[in-house]
């Protein structure tokens, strides 16, 4: 693995997962509503689909994905139906993973929020697309691409998991006053319109 492909590639992969979007939304409506530490299953999860990713470019399925208008507007609709829903369901109180006014944070299930986490990632085509236009920009095809995509798997996932636990211990500080029952409504609100500002960005994400 070239050194400065690499040192280019965290660079990059560090601008990307500290800006905000829908992993870092996912994280900190979790670190508000069940505490930073049980949101690390939701990132557990947001990086389980980034694995998963980076074995689908590995074997250029996702190239076909891309290429494929049909395939990457099911993967894009998905994303903004899922993020919607979120949103809208915060927004009226309904349950949902982040509706704080229907969650009891002792009795959040870890394995649901992982589901949540990996699903969020899955639906969400801004991944497909950075791992299909960005990553193989960073590859000497002339080496051995395997053992690369080990590399910059490593220089992507462990930055991401650090960037997003921050996000998740900064939201968790907010806790026990987001999740009283006079803030637990206005809390609701801000994270579903969150999610729905999120959708709409999604929505507009062109092939």
């Amino acid at each position: 693995m070239d050194f400065h492909n690499f040192f280019l590639f965290v660079l990059t992969e560090f601008a990307l997962s500290a800006s905000p979007g829908p992993a870092v939304m996912l994280v900190v409506a979790y670190g508000i509503t069940v505490g930073w530490k049980k949101a690390i299953f939701a990132i557990l999860g947001i990086l389980t689909a980034n694995a998963i990713y980076f074995t689908i470019s590995a074997t250029g399925l996702g190239a076909l994905i891309v290429a494929s208008h049909t395939l990457f507007s099911v993967v894009k609709w998905l994303g903004v139906a899922y993020l919607a829903y979120l949103g809208l369901s915060a927004i009226f109180g309904r349950p949902s993973p982040i509706t704080a006014s229907k969650l009891d944070s002792r009795n959040a299930s870890g394995w649901k929020i992982w589901f949540g986490g990996l699903t969020l990632q899955l639906a969400n085509p801004k991944a497909l697309i950075f791992f299909i236009a960005i990553l193989p920009q960073f590859l000497n095809p002339a080496a051995n691409v395997p053992l690369q995509m080990i590399w910059l798997a490593a220089g992507s996932i462990i930055p991401e998991f650090f960037i997003l636990v921050g996000y998740a211990a900064l939201a968790g500080k907010m806790q026990t006053v987001a999740t009283r029952p006079s803030f637990v409504r206005i809390t609701d609100r801000v994270a579903g319109s969150l999610m729905l500002a999120v959708a709409m960005i999604v929505a507009a994400i062109q092939q």
